[in-house]
């Protein structure tokens, strides 16, 4: 999953297409988290700790993520990253 979402992120010219690339990202390192803690330290919480805190994290990413791609589509009118150079003008 980590190496679909970095494959994701690296071909997508859709800004959208790279948040959710960017997510798979974030949730194979989340998964990675809980099965690491499963396996090495069963009777220990600290790896599900991680994990939920790696949620909020991530929740919060994509909510000001989705802010910054609304505004750039209401100044150009496309979220494609070609077009991106022209909010630099």
């Amino acid at each position: 999953m980590f190496f679909i979402g970095i494959y994701g992120f690296i071909t997508r010219k859709n800004m959208i297409a790279i948040l959710i690339s960017l997510e798979l990202v974030l949730n194979a390192v989340e998964i990675n988290f809980a099965v690491f803690n499963r396996y090495l330290f069963p009777g220990q919480m600290e790896g599900m700790f991680f994990t939920l805190f790696g949620i909020a994290i991530t929740a919060a990413e994509t909510a000001v993520a989705l802010a910054i791609i609304i505004n750039a589509y209401r100044v150009i009118g496309n979220i494609e990253i070609k077009n991106l150079s022209k909010m630099k003008n």
